[in-house]
C-alpha cells in the first residue's frame, strides 16, 4: 500500500494517489492531471478509481479530465446543488476495494452538503482505520469554513460538529489527509504542515476542543471569510466539467513590438515581485506576484479576459501560467520576454510607485498632509486584532468594486501586512485612474516591530 501527496503551491490544494496490488485511486485531482497518471505506472498500478471529498470552490477538479484519460469511474457525493455530470453518486458506508486496501465513505456536510470523507483500512492488519481523506471538514490545525449557505448559516455549522465528531470515532491512531493545507483560502489557522492524526487534532485543534455543540456554531457563524466572484465559475465547471489545459502551458515570449500591438482589451498582469513592480512597470498593468495569483487572480480578472504578462524569465510565466489555469484563466496571449530595464531602454513608458519606509509613516501620521489618506487593505479579521489608528479599510480583493467610493484626486499611502497587497491595490488604483498613489513598505509588521 501506498500514499503520494500532491501540493498545488499557492491554492495549497492537496491531491492523493493511493494503491495496492496494481490498482490506484486518486483523491481530489486538479486540473492538470497528467501526473497521477505517471506517477501511478511508475508504482506499477493502474488507475481504477477517482473520488471527490466535495464540490470544490476554489479550483478547477481534473475528475473529469483524468476520467477521459484513464478509463476511471469518477465517484462524489450526494447533495452537490446539481448533477455532478462526469460522476456517479457514493453514499455512506458505500465501500472500494484495492487489493488489500479498502476506503470506506464517511458522510461529512458542513463545509458543502455533498461533503464525502475516505477512510482507509488496511484489511490484512487490524480492523482499525488507518488513514482518513478529509476533504475541507477537517484541516491540520483548523476545520473547513462553514460559510457558502449563508441563509443556513447556523444549521451548517452544526452538521460540521457532528461530522468532526464522526472523524473523532475513528480513533486517535487515524492519520489525517486534508484537502488543503496552510495558505488555503479554505480555513483561516491551519497549521504549516501536511501530517497529522485524529488523537492530535482531538488535543491540539482549536475548533476540535471544543466540546458544546452551540459553542462550536457559536464561534463558526462569527467567523469571517471572503469568497472571490470567479468562485461562482469554479461552483459551475465542477458540475458540468472543466475541460484539459493545454499541454504547453509556457506562454509565447513576445518581442516589445509584438506585445505593443496586442489587442487593447489585453489585461496586462505583471508576476514578478513586488520591488520589481514597484520600481518600474507597463502602463496600467495589474501587479500580481506569481505566488500570490491564486489569492488574488480571481477577484480582479474573468474567464473572458485575454491577458498577456510581464515575468523576468520563461520559467517565471510557466509557473503563472500554471496558477491561472487551476483556476480556469486560460485566455493568455504570451508574455513580455525583456525585462522592464530593457523595456526602457527602448524608450517604451513606464510607470513606477513610490514606496515610503516607516520613518516617513510616522511623519505623515503625526502631521498629516492636506489631501491625504490612509488606505488599510488588509483582511477584516487582520484589521480587529490590530487596528491602525486613522486608517479607511477596504479588503485588497474588493477595492475595484469600491474604487468608486474614493477620490481620486486624493493621495492615498497604502498598507497591508507586509506591502504585497499594498502594491496589488496600488496596481488596482492606478489602473481607475488614480495617479497619487503611494505604498507602506512593512506595513504593520514594521509598525508591530517599532513598537
Amino acid at each position: 500500500m501506498f500514499i503520494q501527496t500532491f501540493k498545488s503551491e499557492g491554492l495549497s490544494h492537496l491531491s492523493y494517489l493511493v494503491g495496492n496490488n496494481g490498482q490506484a485511486a486518486v483523491i481530489d485531482p486538479r486540473r492538470d492531471c497528467e501526473v497521477y497518471a505517471e506517477a501511478a505506472a511508475a508504482e506499477g498500478c493502474r488507475i481504477t478509481h477517482i473520488f471527490e471529498t466535495h464540490r470544490n470552490e476554489d479550483l478547477i477538479s481534473g475528475a473529469p479530465i483524468l476520467a477521459q484519460l484513464t478509463g476511471a469511474t469518477v465517484f462524489h457525493g450526494p447533495n452537490a446543488a446539481g448533477t455532478v455530470r462526469y460522476a456517479k453518486t457514493t453514499r455512506e458506508s458505500d465501500e472500494f476495494n484495492f487489493g488489500n486496501l479498502q476506503l470506506r465513505v464517511l458522510e461529512t456536510p458542513g463545509h458543502t452538503d455533498d461533503s464525502l470523507s475516505f477512510v482507509l483500512y488496511d484489511t490484512e492488519f487490524g480492523d482499525d482505520a488507518v488513514a482518513v481523506f478529509t476533504g475541507d471538514a477537517l484541516f491540520i490545525g483548523d476545520v473547513g469554513r462553514t460559510d457558502f449557505y449563508p441563509e443556513r448559516a447556523e444549521e451548517v455549522a452544526g452538521l460540521l460538529y457532528d461530522s468532526l465528531q464522526k472523524l473523532v470515532n475513528l480513533g486517535d491512531q487515524t492519520l489525517i489527509y486534508p484537502a488543503h493545507g496552510a495558505g488555503s483560502v479554505c480555513g483561516d489557522n491551519m497549521a504549516d504542515r501536511e501530517f497529522s492524526s485524529i488523537g492530535y487534532e482531538r488535543r491540539n485543534n482549536p475548533m476540535m476542543k471544543i466540546r458544546s455543540r452551540q459553542e462550536f456554531i457559536k464561534r463558526k457563524v462569527q467567523e469571517h471569510h471572503y469568497q472571490p466572484p470567479y468562485f461562482r465559475e469554479m461552483e459551475r465547471l465542477n458540475l458540468e466539467g472543466g475541460h484539459a489545459t493545454s499541454p504547453v502551458l509556457t506562454p509565447a515570449a513576445l518581442s516589445p513590438s509584438a506585445f505593443k500591438d496586442l489587442p487593447d482589451e489585453t489585461v496586462t498582469i505583471d508576476v514578478r515581485g513586488i520591488s520589481s513592480f514597484l520600481g518600474a512597470h507597463v502602463p496600467d498593468s495589474l501587479a500580481l506576484p506569481t505566488p500570490m495569483i491564486p489569492a488574488f487572480a480571481g477577484w480582479f480578472l474573468t474567464p473572458d479576459d485575454k491577458m498577456a504578462l510581464v515575468a523576468a524569465s520563461a520559467s517565471e510565466a510557466q509557473l503563472a501560467a500554471r496558477h491561472l489555469a487551476r483556476i480556469g484563466f486560460d485566455k493568455l496571449l504570451g508574455y513580455l520576454a525583456p525585462d522592464m530595464p530593457q523595456w526602457a531602454a527602448m524608450a517604451e513608458p513606464f510607470r513606477a510607485i513610490t514606496v515610503i519606509d516607516l520613518e516617513d509613516f510616522k511623519k505623515r501620521r503625526s502631521a498629516p498632509p492636506e489631501n491625504w489618506s490612509l488606505l488599510d487593505v488588509r483582511g477584516k479579521g487582520e484589521v480587529e486584532e490590530n487596528p491602525v489608528d486613522q486608517a479607511i479599510h477596504h479588503y485588497t480583493g474588493n477595492l475595484a468594486e469600491v474604487a468608486s467610493e474614493l477620490d481620486p484626486d486624493r493621495h492615498y499611502t497604502i498598507m497591508c501586512g507586509s506591502g504585497a497587497r499594498a502594491a496589488i491595490a496600488a496596481s488596482v488604483l492606478m489602473r481607475k485612474g488614480f495617479s497619487n498613489v503611494d505604498v507602506f513598505l512593512g506595513s504593520v509588521g514594521a509598525l508591530m516591530a517599532d513598537s
